[in-house]
């Protein structure tokens, strides 16, 4: 039986490959950290903190995306967030509802471990995704993390 639409997979020893072909387009590439990079983070988190997975579309990975769960925001044990960490569609695949799939899928496991908030950060400008993320229901906090700006989006 074959699956249509678009899934995502854990990242494993069959799909790592597959995994690091996953490239954005280089006009991108400063806003967002390779596949290589993201997955190095996760190896050095706790399992129940990075969330990295493929997405994939029939037989193509068409993307990839990491989210985080209960992270120490200000590092000093009084906020907790959980959100999509990065999310990378391939070049070619970019304007096919992959990064809708994306955010709703990270947006439905925070909802199932019982979050109620999704958060989100982006660079500012022309060329990046705040039109992406402000037109999925993200509004920004007012805060801004690594010169980057959050948003957020109800989960309720």
């Amino acid at each position: 039986m074959t699956t249509t639409g678009p899934r995502l997979e854990q990242i494993t020893t069959a799909n790592l490959e597959t995994a690091l072909t996953v490239h954005v387009r280089p006009d991108q590439e400063h806003a967002v950290a390779p596949v290589a990079h993201s997955l190095a983070e996760a190896y050095v988190r706790p399992p129940d903190v990075a969330w990295p997975r493929l997405i994939v579309d029939g037989d193509r990975a068409v993307g990839f995306l990491m989210a985080f769960f209960d992270i120490d925001w200000n590092q000093d044990g009084t906020l907790f967030r959980s959100g999509l960490w990065r999310l990378n569609i391939a070049a070619g695949e970019q304007g096919r509802g992959y990064g809708r799939f994306a955010v709703a899928s990270v947006a439905e496991e925070i909802r199932r471990r019982g979050g109620k908030q999704c958060y989100v950060t982006w660079h500012p400008g022309p060329d990046g995704p705040e039109g992406f993320y402000l037109g999925l229901g993200f509004r920004t906090t007012g805060e801004t993390s690594g010169g980057q700006t959050v948003g957020v989006l109800d989960l309720t």
